[in-house]
């Protein structure tokens, strides 16, 4: 409770001495005054009334005796509780998210692509494409998801593209094990390898370049960012594979059609993506000249 400090003076009488020596008596008569006199030489803490109510701030503040920094109740009063830490709004912290389960389940599934490619069934060829197409639309599912739920990891931003390489050579690979006669080329036996090693070289040769770029970081990093013609690339390779994967179905009618069709859509992506390593390696070469 807020108090008020009185120093209480009572009534004295003075007499003067001949050596001219003040002599201060107190009177004694009154019992009130020899309990007074007792307590005279220390303050007497007594509840302030309503309206000399103060508060220990503005006591402290007006420099009633104390100083400001001296006041613990003043700084006590000053205090407040620090704020509540604020939740960081950059990327999930968390390690499985649904887009890189996803592309978990695309890796997976490449050994069982490869037992598919061998079987010697009509439901063969078909499973081999429909685990391929499965794999092309995750691939774009999660990049979709990554972005529209703000579920993006570090983890899985290293995974995706390592998940989408591995995918497209394997199947190249595959594909260059059992090739396809094509009516309109007739049997060459190096249709599938030359693209085949064009798109597995580039893809090699622009992970070790990204790596690089990442650890000097800057304008490099950006300079070897995706852009629309990788994109395009990507889009072409995916359906030249899918078409080249599902005409290996001998009840398709019109196989001869769809495999020249697909090996043109082959050539064309392999045309792109060396086309696009050159347009990263001169950015790369502008930034480093600057």
């Amino acid at each position: 409770m807020p108090s008020t400090f009185y120093r209480t003076f009572y009534p004295v009488t003075v007499t003067t001495t001949a050596a001219a020596t003040a002599v201060i008596r107190f009177p004694v008569s009154s019992p009130s005054h020899i309990y007074h006199s007792r307590r005279r030489r220390r303050r007497i803490s007594t509840p302030a009334p309503a309206s000399l109510k103060v508060s220990v701030r503005n006591i402290c503040s007006s420099g009633m005796g104390y100083t400001h920094g001296n006041c613990k109740e003043d700084h006590h009063r000053e205090k407040t509780p620090p704020p509540p830490p604020l939740r960081p709004l950059s990327k999930s912290a968390k390690l499985l998210t649904l887009p890189t389960i996803l592309t978990i389940g695309r890796v997976s599934a490449i050994p069982i692509l490869v037992s598919t490619f061998y079987v010697d069934s009509w439901w063969g060829p078909n499973a081999t494409t429909g685990i391929f197409i499965a794999a092309a639309i995750t691939d774009w599912l999660d990049g979709y998801l990554a972005r529209k739920m703000n579920l993006g990891t570090a983890f899985g931003a290293f995974l995706d593209p390592v998940a989408d390489k591995l995918m497209v050579a394997a199947t190249l690979i595959l594909l260059c094990t059992r090739p396809l006669a094509a009516s309109v080329f007739g049997q060459l036996p190096w249709l599938l390898t030359v693209p085949s090693i064009a798109i597995i070289g580039r893809e090699i040769t622009m992970s070790a370049v990204r790596e690089w770029a990442a650890s000097q970081g800057g304008k490099l990093s950006e300079a070897v960012a995706v852009n629309n013609l990788g994109k395009w690339k990507t889009a072409t390779q995916m359906t030249a594979l899918t078409i080249l994967l599902l005409t290996r179905d001998s009840s398709l009618s019109g196989s001869g059609t769809f495999v020249s069709s697909g090996v043109i859509l082959l050539y064309v992506s392999a045309w792109l993506a060396v086309w696009s390593l050159v347009v990263y390696m001169r950015k790369i070469s502008k930034v480093l000249l600057m």
